[in-house]
């Protein structure tokens, strides 16, 4: 992967990041998604529910590449007496790992409030049971502004309905570790971007259709349902990689998921990747998740006649403060250049 890729990416990826786009709010993300395909020379594919989708070249035994833009987020649920936020989460967002972590409150007619999602009653100088379990009922949204009552927060115009994003906190180390919410999926995504940029730059001719689609439903558990190009026998998402306890990936990988909580992905898809992976010398691993699912499942389910998997970079900590690694990034980039064109 050249440099001037890897910058590309990094950059991509803080921007994408930089939008709040939890489901049901992404026409920000969209737009941004469709802007840079569109300055990149390619022609859109707009879906109805929503989502950005376009066919990079090529012909005959189409192969999709889907990501999620969507992200974990809440909503307000009812404005408490005390003028603070009730909040229901949208995905599976944590009361235990958001706690402490700024919010944005977006009104339904345009205004942004600032706030910080922590336990009711939270100075430990005052409340004795300080230790008690996070859950979205004791966990509220306290909002930067003069509020003392739900009228006082009624007169700023928000009220239930309105989305409340979370900080995604974006960092890059020294060590080349990158820190954020929401890695899941918009480091699936940024790659994708990256990926159409480098076949344009680059004049590669393809040797099969390829489309690339981002999803806006993912984390609500629909996102791969429709919109599968009719010439498409294939669909792979690019999601995030699993890291944690009896896998064997790491950050700096990219993760092949041979099976997940919805069943084994088509074995013969499976197999040319990790085949793919080994001769080309590109650092993975092959793990089982036990608590996932993805976009391509929904697409079988959906009734669609494809082949189906799935890879992506190692993330640890998903739905939390996510990490992953440049290194992981680009293997991720790597598998895919070398399953399209070697």
């Amino acid at each position: 992967m050249k440099q001037i890729y890897q910058d590309y990416m990094l950059a991509t990826l803080r921007s994408l990041i930089a939008i709040d786009s939890p489901s049901g709010y992404t026409a920000a993300v969209e737009t941004r998604l469709a802007d840079e395909l569109r300055s990149l020379g390619y022609t859109l594919i707009r879906p109805v529910k929503g989502g950005v989708q376009a066919r990079l070249g090529g012909e005959g035994d189409g192969l999709m590449l889907l990501s999620h833009v969507d992200t974990l987020g809440a909503m307000v649920r009812t404005v408490l007496p005390s003028g603070r936020l009730r909040v229901a989460r949208i995905g599976g967002l944590q009361a235990s790992n958001t706690e402490t972590e700024q919010v944005r409150v977006r009104t339904r007619t345009g205004e942004v409030y600032g706030g910080t999602l922590q336990l009711e009653n939270a100075s430990a100088h005052v409340n004795d049971n300080i230790g008690v379990a996070r859950t979205f009922d004791n966990v509220e949204v306290v909002l930067d502004e003069d509020v003392r009552s739900a009228a006082d927060t009624a007169k700023l115009g928000i009220s239930a309905g309105d989305f409340v994003c979370v900080e995604p906190r974006f960092t890059v180390t020294e060590k080349g570790y990158v820190k954020s919410r929401f890695l899941d999926d918009k480091a699936g995504s940024a790659v994708l971007l990256t990926l159409a940029k480098y076949l344009r730059d680059e004049h590669i001719a393809l040797p099969r259709a390829l489309y690339i689609g981002f999803t806006i439903q993912e984390e609500i558990g629909y996102g791969g349902a429709a919109n599968i190009p009719a010439d498409v026998a294939e669909v792979m998402s690019v999601d995030m990689g699993c890291v944690g306890d009896g896998l064997t990936c790491t950050e700096r990988q990219v993760s092949i998921c041979a099976k997940d909580g919805g069943g084994p992905y088509h074995y013969g898809c499976t197999t040319r990747l990790i085949q793919v992976a080994k001769a080309q010398g590109i650092d993975y691993a092959v793990d089982v998740y036990p608590h996932y699912a993805s976009d391509v499942e929904v697409t079988l389910r959906a009734g669609h006649d494809v082949r189906h998997c799935l890879i992506g970079p190692g993330v640890y900590a998903s739905h939390g403060y996510e990490r992953t690694h440049i290194d992981g990034l680009r293997a991720t980039f790597d598998l895919l250049d070398a399953y399209l064109l070697k």
